[in-house]
């Protein structure tokens, strides 16, 4: 999967976190997966934890972290785009 396709899988809902990125309109935020990563879970961790996310789900989070620190611009996806 390119970075492009992976960061497909982050949505923007206004109602959910104040708009803050999510995963795949869920309610479960890009940063707090990141936050789990830095502290040291591993993302075979979140799978266990988070039945309904998926590998993807993690890589397309640190590609988001990626292009965020390197300046590029991250697309803003609205949650109701969803995936096919």
């Amino acid at each position: 999967m390119t970075a492009d396709e992976l960061l497909e899988r982050i949505t923007v809902d206004p109602s959910i976190f104040g708009g803050k990125p999510i995963i795949r309109g869920m309610r479960l935020a890009v940063e707090h997966v990141l936050g789990m990563l830095a502290a040291g879970d591993t993302p075979d961790r979140l799978l266990e934890e988070y039945s309904f996310l998926e590998p993807a789900d993690i890589q397309a989070c640190l590609a988001y972290a990626h292009r965020s620190v390197s300046g590029q611009q991250v697309e803003e996806r609205f949650a109701g785009a969803r995936l096919p």
